[in-house]
């Protein structure tokens, strides 16, 4: 069974009813200020930490005096535009406790279902996490419609986790556990503490129930659980409502875990291997020695394009003789990648009149 401790990139889930207190409609301040403890904690020992927060509509229907009832569209995206100032003002005042910095990370589902939005999330995220920063991600409600929201945070979680190339993912919730049945209405439902694989029986024990305050129920769980298990993330499911609730988890407090299906570097690599090459580039002897190293493939090593492609897209690697080395995702658009071919990386904002952004194609986006 997976170790919170072992972790080296670790995503956490934070559901409305745990932030937001459902009698006053206000921040759950006590609580919060113990998880970022959590947080600071284990950034202590070197792991990577982000935080998916509901709360933000939560937050915003309270000080704008909407109604407890089901919200429509617009009032929705009026409360979380109120909801996302206090929500990112709550998480920056906690952190900054510990010296450390939150970021807000707002997304769409259009933004993991594009090629190139989804390398943009990911180089952001990685960028904040390099630069010592906790980034705070949340559904991006002011401008999101129905057709491109994921309509709960369990998912948006699943998708973040596999977007970061995250080893664990814990959703904090109102229920410690997959159980076998709803045990507020079931008191024989068995709560499993390990589950390998997700199969037919598995699935259909989820239902639907919620709280007041969050959308997801145990099936939106299930279908996170699948996608962050597929890409190679551990996933744990634990009551979060607890005064420093990671640390309870470290300490055997009551959770399902859903173990991964593989590393997810190896997940990422395989799924980059299996796409359609939109176009193809040739290096140099030095680049292609390079490369076999486990370096990034720079514009100097490049001597010949082909292709159209855009940025984002697949390209397939060659050696000059046209033997295939591999694949990868690349940083250029085609026009931009051939007026740089074979240049230094100082000389490429004189060319595109834009700093660059790196290698061709960076290593955690290639496979061989």
């Amino acid at each position: 069974m997976a170790a919170v401790e072992d972790a080296k990139r670790l995503v956490v889930k934070i559901g409305s009813a745990l932030l937001v207190d459902r009698q006053t409609g206000r921040l759950r301040a006590e609580w919060l200020r113990a998880l970022t403890e959590d947080v600071a904690r284990i950034r202590a020992r070197g792991t990577d930490v982000i935080l998916v927060s509901s709360g933000s509509i939560a937050l915003g229907r309270g000080a704008l005096g909407l109604p407890a009832s089901e919200l429509s569209l617009e009032q929705s995206q009026a409360a979380a535009a109120v909801g996302q100032i206090e929500l990112a003002r709550a998480y920056a005042e906690a952190l900054n406790q510990h010296d450390i910095r939150a970021a807000q990370v707002l997304v769409t589902l259009e933004d993991s279902a594009d090629r190139r939005r989804y390398l943009n999330s990911r180089a952001t995220l990685e960028q904040l996490l390099m630069l010592g920063a906790v980034p705070i991600v949340n559904e991006n409600d002011t401008v999101a419609t129905d057709e491109i929201r994921y309509g709960d945070n369990d998912r948006m979680a699943a998708q973040i986790a596999v977007t970061a190339g995250a080893d664990q993912l814990i959703l904090l919730s109102d229920v410690d556990g997959f159980y076998s049945a709803n045990p507020a209405l079931d008191p024989s439902a068995k709560r499993f503490d390990v589950i390998a694989q997700i199969t037919p029986e598995i699935e259909a024990m989820a239902g639907d129930a919620g709280s007041g305050l969050s959308k997801g129920g145990m099936k939106t769980k299930l279908m996170a659980a699948k996608t962050a298990t597929a890409a190679g993330c551990d996933m744990a499911i634990t009551e979060g409502s607890v005064l420093y609730p990671i640390r309870a988890l470290e300490e055997g407090a009551p959770a399902t875990w859903f173990t991964a299906q593989g590393d997810p570097q190896q997940k990422r690599k395989a799924w980059i291997g299996a796409m359609k090459p939109k176009g193809r580039v040739f290096v140099d002897k030095g680049a292609a020695g390079a490369l076999q190293r486990g370096s990034s493939l720079l514009v100097a090593g490049v001597v010949r394009i082909e292709g159209a492609f855009g940025r984002g897209d697949p390209l397939e690697i060659a050696d000059e003789a046209g033997h295939r080395l591999g694949q990868g995702l690349t940083r250029y658009d085609a026009q931009d990648a051939a007026k740089i071919r074979g240049l230094r990386s100082d000389q490429v904002e004189q060319v595109l009149g834009y700093p660059a952004r790196g290698p061709l194609i960076h290593r955690d986006d290639m496979a061989f």
